[in-house]
């Protein structure tokens, strides 16, 4: 009987590859094992063992696996299941979910290396540079392509390697290698034979001229209190004050035996440990109506206002998870979020937490992934990003999705473009395990099947300690503008609060939805400004490293001193970000201290951490930044929240722009007044009687969620329609206007009127790929697996056109 394996490659592929295995090869893999395989003319693929059966291939001979790479699985098979979910449903390969999932360093690298084949031949025949590998060969048994680029000096050197290929003089092969090492700590412990107080005695007195030798010894009696126990080599040498040398030395003589121990590269201190707060009469209410709610429903959501203490609320959740030895998933949408919510999980549940996110090192997030599939007696919680959710997660009791109406939580490039909240609903489905998505202010399609009862509901509308809400003010910048009452970007009315505030030793967080100096850099003679060769965008101004830079493909150029349409060096700057308010900010207040939280400044592993708790602490008074600083962050001591133009938010070419907007500002504002005295809001606009601006000054989410439900009825929008958008992409605008045209054309013939488009969106060409979009609508009484279906027939049509295969398609289930 013959075996063989479907296998998942972490390549787009529409279907799963088979190949052969051996009896004994059978008894030993298993599905979610991982496999080195080789894949067309010479590559090496790690793929995963999706299936075990004995169905040969009708269409092609299967090929034999290289090598089986893992004893057990490293992939659950509830993750399979889920992988096949979201490949479905988010209309990608099952390869691409695949990649998305595992750490990199489970992706084992094939590397390419050349050999010298035996045989005899005229050294004349060869060129300078084939000889010099040759040569090289004669003393090494193996090349990489890098060294026989370093030996030659070329950088295309694959010609000669073809050359001597074709001469018959060497071969090449595929060597594969592990990409994830685990950190080895090195310990020592003394030599069983001066257990006894006479042996001990005696090495003291040998040791005697050998002063460090003798100190050391007696120092790894100082921290181990007198017993003999391994003892970490950096700690013995900081104690001893002596060196690594002196450490060889002890072993070198058998006075120390040497190990290596493996240990975890994120260490908790337990020094911390803290015991969780007591709820109020409110929070226990909103703890009970959960508890109640998970009873008829598997989703719940929690719509608590800014500062009303969910974080606590969830703690005692947790807590009821991990007495029952089960685990938690707590997703939040951005990193910086996790900085504050990891010192105080910490706090309350110790080493139990795991953070898991992309500013961790690959070995980082391979030792959490063991540490998850291998420990399945006791209960973690899993902190960490969207990616989070394809995590292995066995005796899955709970999952929290806090900030769940985040677009953060969205993946638009690269494939699976999933939704990490809808994906981790469907994960608590096979888990049978139960979500609870929190925010103040919950998405229009949350809230609109909590209002449908398909989700139960929760509200917490009391702040903490019984604060306030904060008080908000619309200032109308249009009217200082005429009374010649601002300064730059400030009004009057900010600055005099942001003094008054100041004077009462309060922090203050000022928020610009734009990074940069400056968006436009302009000719004031000609109106010339510089824009990107590859997007149609002009560059934004980074005034720190004195440089224009594209937020869209990271071209940048130094900042030009003449126009290059005339030359002349009148040259201005139209609009402003983050970093023009913080130099503003500091020619104002000068005796204050001013920090900024955007995109460039917190580029680093730590960079979150470093600003958050700078600002935490009081060393920074004043913290200007963009949406990251709205994600549920918990500052005591903020008394004032500037919004610097609330129009560029709500002016955006989106059908969620007046939602979004609500969001940003009222979780902005939120920041404030957290402890203590209540909390002062300014929101600088050009149009203060805007409904949304309204809606914001009053804190009425209810009246918002109203009048865009209505609206999205009118229009035909989410959450009363599905919708997906099928993006074009190609060099040639010509050849994207016709491909996307036969699209839409084809795909209004299945589904009529509902297909939107062509159309190009408002900047068309990004990394010199024109851009343009079809919307295919979805109504409820819709089958959205048959729409799926007819739009996969049409695009396999399409790329069967000779015309149009350079012209790449996307499918974005979900866009929004």
């Amino acid at each position: 009987m013959n075996f063989f394996i479907d296998v998942i490659l972490p390549i787009p592929l529409q279907k799963l590859y088979t190949y052969s295995i051996t009896k004994a090869e059978s008894d030993f893999v298993s599905v979610g094992t991982r496999v080195a395989v080789p894949f067309g003319k010479s590559k090496i693929y790690t793929a995963i063992v999706s299936k075990i059966h004995h169905e040969e291939p009708k269409v092609y001979v299967p090929k034999s696996i290289h090598q089986i790479l893992d004893e057990s699985p490293v992939i659950t098979n509830q993750q399979i299941n889920l992988w096949n979910w979201i490949s479905k449903y988010y209309m990608c390969s099952l390869g691409e979910v695949m990649r998305a999932a595992l750490p990199s360093a489970f992706l084992l690298e094939s590397e390419t290396l050349i050999s010298k084949i035996e045989l005899e031949f005229n050294d004349l025949d060869l060129s300078d540079n084939e000889f010099l590998i040759y040569e090289a060969l004669q003393f090494r048994p193996k090349l990489k392509v890098a060294e026989i680029a370093a030996i030659t000096d070329r950088k295309t050197v694959l010609p000669l390697i073809k050359q001597l290929l074709e001469k018959g003089i060497i071969e090449v092969h595929e060597e594969i290698y592990e990409k994830y090492k685990p950190k080895l700590v090195r310990y020592v412990h003394l030599n069983a034979i001066y257990s006894n107080d006479e042996k001990l005695q005696e090495l003291i007195e040998q040791l005697k001229r050998a002063k460090k030798q003798q100190q050391m010894v007696l120092s790894y009696f100082s921290i181990n209190s007198g017993k003999i126990k391994a003892t970490k080599v950096s700690d013995l040498i900081k104690v001893s004050g002596g060196s690594s040398t002196t450490v060889k030395a002890l072993i070198d003589k058998g006075v120390f035996l040497e190990d290596y121990i493996q240990e975890d590269r994120v260490v908790f201190n337990d020094d911390n440990r803290l015991e969780q707060k007591s709820l109020n009469q409110f929070q226990n209410k909103a703890l009970e109506d959960i508890k109640s709610a998970f009873k008829n429903h598997d989703v719940a959501l929690l719509h608590g206002v800014t500062s009303s203490g969910k974080t606590e609320v969830y703690a005692k959740l947790i807590a009821s998870a991990l007495s029952k030895q089960k685990n938690v998933l707590y997703l939040v949408p951005e990193i910086a979020l996790t900085t504050q919510l990891v010192g105080r999980l910490q706090s309350y549940f110790g080493e139990k937490v795991i953070v898991y996110h992309s500013r961790y090192s690959l070995n980082e997030r391979v030792e959490a992934w063991y540490k998850l599939l291998n420990n399945t007696s006791e209960g973690f919680i899993v902190l960490g990003a969207r990616s989070s959710v394809l995590l292995p997660l066995p005796n899955l009791d709970l999952i929290i999705v806090d900030e769940e109406h985040e677009q953060s939580y969205k993946q638009f490039d690269p494939a699976p473009r999933y939704h990490a909240r809808d994906t981790a609903i469907v994960l608590a489905k096979f888990s049978n395990a139960k979500i609870l998505l929190g925010s103040a202010t919950p998405s229009l399609e949350s809230y609109y099947n909590a209002s449908n009862k398909k989700y139960g509901i929760v509200e917490l509308n009391e702040r903490f300690n019984n604060l306030l809400l904060p008080e908000m003010e619309l200032v109308d910048i249009k009217d200082k503008l005429k009374r010649k009452r601002m300064t730059g970007h400030f009004s009057d009315r900010l600055i005099e609060e942001i003094q008054f505030s100041l004077e009462e030793k309060g922090q203050i967080i000022l928020f610009q939805n734009r990074r940069g100096f400056a968006p436009i850099v302009e000719c004031k003679t000609c109106g010339h400004s510089p824009q990107c060769p590859n997007c149609d965008v002009s560059l934004t101004y980074h005034q720190f490293r004195s440089e224009l830079r594209c937020h869209y493909c990271s071209h940048n150029i130094p900042m030009i001193k003449n126009c290059d349409a005339c030359g002349n060096t009148s040259l201005d700057t139209k609009g402003f970000g983050t970093e023009q308010i913080e130099t503003e900010v500091k020619l104002l207040f000068p005796n204050y201290k001013v920090a900024r939280m955007d995109l460039d400044t917190t580029r680093g592993k730590h960079g979150y951490k470093k600003v958050i708790n700078a600002f935490e602490s009081g060393s920074v008074d004043i913290l200007v930044g963009t949406q990251m600083l709205t994600k549920g962050l918990d500052f005591k001591n903020v008394r004032l929240v500037g919004i610097m133009n609330a129009d560029t938010l709500l002016n955006f070419p989106d059908f969620r722009a007046h939602e979004r907007s609500f969001q940003l500002m009222a979780q902005v504002a939120g920041r404030s007044g957290r402890q203590g005295s209540r909390g002062k809001v300014l929101i600088q606009t050009y149009n203060p009687y805007h409904k949304i601006l309204q809606q914001v000054a009053s804190h009425d989410y209810k009246s918002m969620y109203d009048e865009q439900i209505d609206q999205r009825h009118n229009f035909k929008y989410p959450p009363v329609y599905r919708l997906i958008r099928i993006t074009l992409r190609q060099k040639d605008y010509n050849k994207v206007n016709l491909a996307s045209d036969w699209m839409a054309k084809s795909l209004r013939q299945i589904l009529g009127s509902n297909v939107l488009g062509p159309e190009y969106p408002s900047i068309a060409r990004i990394r010199n790929q024109y851009n343009k979009h079809i919307l295919v609508k979805i109504p409820g009484n819709q089958s959205i697996t048959k729409t799926k279906e007819a739009i996969l027939k049409v695009k396999n049509s399409f790329t069967s056109i000779s015309e149009f295969k350079s012209v790449r398609v996307v499918l974005n289930v979900d866009n929004y």
